[in-house]
């Protein structure tokens, strides 16, 4: 089962961001590998990666069977799941395919958009027939058409925004506990020892606003969920 069943490729340039907020400088766009799970197919310009190696631009990480976790040095972590693909550059990491989890304050881009996220946590999806999901666990995120030929779309904390691969609106869903469950207790938060800058932040909106969910303070331990909690849709 897959997370996101559409991929985030736009046809014009897209810009997500969240008010009143500065600007990422490049060089947060170098990454340090800090774990590397499910074996050791993580790789840097297709040569098998080590922890504590860093990338550069415009060098690419990418995944086979393993899941690794990357430090920005400009503060944010990306967790990236299995087989994908995460191209360095200049002001962005470009993901081509697959599936990343950020948190913290780092921008994103794919083939034909970009996202500018402050301090938040989300997860980006790009699947192979070009559609997008972008979904936003905490915080609030505008996703704007560079082209302004379209209206700006502010995707709040527990809603999942779905576009076609032209960057058309499919849909904005909320997200139910039963998603949230199956996402915390998926690859892109199991097994991991390392921690994420915003799960603090995570945390706290997840105690307010989704009874019974409840994310243990040791990252990458089992998190514990109300058993009987709706599930209407799977993510994997």
């Amino acid at each position: 089962m897959n997370f996101f069943r559409q991929i985030v490729v736009f046809s014009s340039c897209l810009t997500v961001s969240l008010a009143g907020t500065a600007p990422v400088f490049a060089d947060s766009q170098k990454a340090t590998i800090q774990e590397i799970l499910d074996g050791d197919e993580l790789f840097i310009d297709d040569q098998k990666a080590k922890i504590e190696e860093k990338a550069q631009p415009p060098q690419v990480i990418s995944t086979g069977l393993s899941r690794g976790q990357i430090a920005f040095s400009g503060g944010a972590v990306g967790r990236i799941n299995r087989q994908s693909l995460v191209k360095l550059g200049s002001s962005c990491f470009l993901l081509n395919k697959g599936q990343i989890l950020i948190s913290g304050r780092q921008d994103g881009c794919t083939a034909s958009s970009r996202l500018s996220v402050r301090g938040t946590n989300y997860v980006l999806k790009i699947s192979d027939d070009g559609s997008a999901d972008l979904a936003v666990l905490e915080g609030s995120v505008e996703v704007t058409d560079n082209s302004g030929e379209k209206e700006a779309v502010t995707v709040e904390a527990g809603q999942r925004l779905q576009l076609s691969p032209a960057g058309v609106v499919i849909g904005l869903l909320q997200l139910a506990a039963g998603d949230y469950q199956r996402i915390l207790d998926g690859p892109l938060f199991i097994g991991y020892t390392a921690p994420l800058p915003g799960l603090a932040d995570l945390r706290r909106y997840l105690n307010l606003n989704v009874p019974g969910l409840r994310i243990p303070s040791v990252p990458g331990s089992q998190i514990r969920i109300t058993p009987s909690l709706p599930s209407p849709v799977r993510f994997f």
